[in-house]
């Protein structure tokens, strides 16, 4: 991490130093009091929570000093203030003047789905030739994005971060202070639809990432995607499109479902080709390595370091990764997220794969204003189209899932509905049998999470 004195804190953010000794050196930075450790500064950001009512605690954790916009009084004489107008703008402006004074290479990656996965895949295969700093978690807000740049190292090579928004504006404030010189779009699709008025109005804030971009930037993009096929169109710079159709230079081709084994594929990888396997079960992994073996011909990987690399690759947690119950049951935790074109896609790889039988357990997909309960209908006809066979519904938007697989023929038996995902957890471990298979998805708010926590104890003891 950076390390800097207090007085130098106070001159990159342009505050003014309250108390503590102004050469005291920092070299941890925090938002999260429960995440001080010993000697960090931590940032009193004010949002949902105003983090000077955290200043306390802070202190009691080992930090030694803040960023505050409030007056306060100091837990200790020695602790270090540092007063500025907006503390959020403060990380922001640190963030900015450390990255600047590293050579450093960015990688941007936005895109509506995948962008976690994309960022993670990245990281990996860069790291087998590189030193890397990533976006923790899904940091990759106007706080988690300068949160993470305050960890680099002097050793750090390439940052690879990921970029999200919910309204017009925010990536293009994001590559304010990390402009990338690889900018990479992982496709644009319906999602956020409260705030957007179509796919052109969310089509127009992803392409911030390419406006923001550094001179001479290369633009890494989905080549089965329209919108992006026409941001390369307009790209002045380097393109490398990667996807299934021919224009790509890093394509998927002869594409497999092996089962529970995952996929198999061949991996074009410009004028070179091998054949691989992922142990993942939704395609869109696929894809999203896909754009990621693209973002590393960027830095000339070579094949061998892909492949070599690729064989370690897993689903990330709640994210579509499965869970063996034993007695051939298996659990999809896809808990982190929910959105129409993720469920859909998760139905329809899902629909194939060997089970007795299929179970949808399915939380309110948030986010989609006036078109919420149109499409939480469509997706329960769909479903019942596909075959699957019991539909549990948590929430009140998701009892128009249930309403859509009646429009298509399911039957009362087949259809639970719950107000809260603790009573799901209550009930779903009494309808599974041997050899189900069980889809448990929802948006993060509804806390889906619960129901995989119920199964694991149930069927494992609390194993992970």
């Amino acid at each position: 991490m950076a390390s800097l004195t207090l007085m130098e804190i106070a001159q990159l953010t342009r505050g003014k130093i309250l108390s503590g000794n102004h050469g005291r050196i920092f070299s941890g930075f925090e938002f999260d009091s429960r995440e001080i450790k010993n000697g960090d500064l931590f940032f009193a950001l004010v949002a949902q929570r105003d983090g000077h009512d955290f200043l306390l605690d802070a202190y009691r954790r080992g930090a030694k000093g803040a960023i505050i916009s409030r007056d306060v009084t100091p837990p200790h004489s020695d602790f270090g203030l540092v007063k500025v107008s907006n503390t959020l703008q403060a990380l922001q402006d640190l963030a900015r003047e450390i990255r600047k004074e590293k050579e450093l290479k960015i990688v941007g990656i936005t895109g509506s789905l995948g962008k976690t996965t994309t960022k993670e895949y990245t990281a990996a295969l860069l790291s087998s030739q590189f030193s890397v700093l990533k976006s923790k978690k899904s940091f990759n807000n106007q706080i988690g994005l300068p949160y993470t740049l305050l960890h680099l190292e002097e050793n750090h090579q390439i940052a690879v971060l990921e970029m999200g928004m919910n309204h017009r504006g925010e990536i293009r404030e994001l590559t304010t202070i990390a402009p990338p010189d690889v900018a990479v779009i992982t496709g644009i699709n319906p999602v956020h639809t409260q705030f957007f008025a179509d796919l052109e109005e969310i089509a127009a804030a992803k392409r911030e990432i390419l406006e923001g971009a550094s001179p001479g930037a290369t633009a890494v993009l989905a080549g089965d995607d329209r919108f992006c096929l026409r941001f390369a169109q307009n790209w002045s710079g380097p393109v490398i499109l990667f996807g299934q159709s021919p224009e790509c230079s890093v394509r998927i081709s002869n594409l497999k479902l092996e089962g529970w084994g995952g996929y198999s594929f061949d991996l074009i990888y410009h004028r070179e080709k091998i054949h691989l396997r992922l142990p993942v079960v939704y395609q869109s992994y696929v894809y999203n390595f896909a754009a990621s073996a693209a973002t590393a011909s960027v830095f000339s990987l070579s094949l061998e370091k892909i492949q070599k690399t690729a064989s370690t690759l897993k689903p990330l947690p709640n994210r579509g990764e499965v869970i063996d119950l034993g007695d051939g049951i298996h659990v999809i935790n896809d808990v982190y997220n929910s959105s129409p074109p993720a469920l859909e896609a998760a139905l329809d790889n899902l629909s194939p794969l060997p089970a007795r039988r299929k179970i949808a357990v399915l939380g309110d997909m948030l986010e989609l204003g006036v078109e919420a309960k149109k499409k939480h209908f469509q997706i329960g006809q769909k479903l019942a189209h596909l075959g699957w066979d019991l539909l549990l519904t948590v929430g009140p938007l998701s009892y128009n899932f249930a309403r859509g697989a009646f429009a298509s023929g399911f039957h009362p038996h087949q259809v639970i509905s719950v107000d809260k995902a603790k009573e799901a957890a209550e009930k779903i471990p009494s309808l599974i049998q041997p050899h189900d298979l069980i889809l448990v998805k929802g948006s993060r708010r509804i806390k889906m999470e619960k129901i995989i926590e119920r199964l694991k104890q149930d069927f494992q003891g609390g194993k992970n």
